[in-house]
């Protein structure tokens, strides 16, 4: 990310939707790029690319889940952060996106001022300097400066979010982090009703983990804490 001006495409079949969401962030400085379907959306990534995208699912030729699948298997786009919006508000379609590893989701109709606030929340986390170089916990190691993570020496691909969440608990390592302390600074959410989003990052980031997935630790009526197995009793 090289300009000053962060820049955000925004994926939507319906232009009014664009508009809204064009009119509003460039209010904030935001610049905006729009792709209509999915097959434009990465051609588009992949030319020009950008800090963030508001991804719809329901798009034409190739939806948004297949869109943000493809760009999660290509190392120039994996890291982009992406903010899925959709009209669907159940909660499966919910759970289905979160679990492929988006890092927000908001449902239409939607506030713009929200939608401004998380896509805001988002691009300050990915910008974000890291505070120290290397970060090591037994056979745990992540490089803050290039946001690479490895496990026993194994390169581990994690999103964005994943890679903070994982940075907060081993900066604090045998200490119990409350739930809610959790979803503020780690998604910006201020309280108890975005709590499937939690488990459902912490499910997957453990998948990653395999072996190693019981050191994120849960801490029964508190929360979440890394620890080593065995270095005390949390759950």
């Amino acid at each position: 990310m090289t300009s000053l001006q962060p820049k955000v495409l925004v994926v939507d079949d319906e232009p009014d939707i664009r508009d809204l969401v064009r009119f509003n962030l460039q209010r904030v400085g935001i610049e905006v790029e729009e792709a209509s379907d999915g097959l434009a959306a990465l051609e588009r990534v992949r030319t020009q690319a950008p800090d963030l995208i508001v991804l719809d699912v329901m798009l034409p030729g190739k939806d948004g889940c297949d869109v943000f699948r493809l760009l999660r298997r290509d190392s120039r786009t994996q890291d982009i952060p992406v903010l899925m919006l959709t009209a669907k508000a159940q909660l499966a379609d919910k759970i289905r996106g979160l679990e492929l590893g988006v890092e927000d989701y908001m449902t239409k109709p939607f506030s713009p001022k929200e939608l401004v606030l998380r896509v805001q929340g988002l691009l300050k986390r990915s910008r974000r300097p890291p505070s120290a170089s290397l970060l090591e916990i037994g056979p745990f190691k992540l490089d803050k400066n290039h946001l690479h993570f490895f496990l026993a020496g194994e390169r581990i691909e994690l999103t964005p979010t994943e890679f903070k969440f994982l940075i907060l608990l081993m900066e604090r390592q045998g200490q119990p982090q409350e739930r809610n302390d959790l979803l503020r600074e780690v998604w910006n959410y201020s309280d108890l009703s975005y709590s499937r989003t939690l488990d459902t990052h912490v499910r997957r980031l453990r998948e990653k983990l395999g072996a190693y997935g019981d050191w994120v630790r849960t801490v029964r009526g508190v929360g979440y804490c890394f620890a080593a197995p065995g270095a005390g009793r949390h759950e």
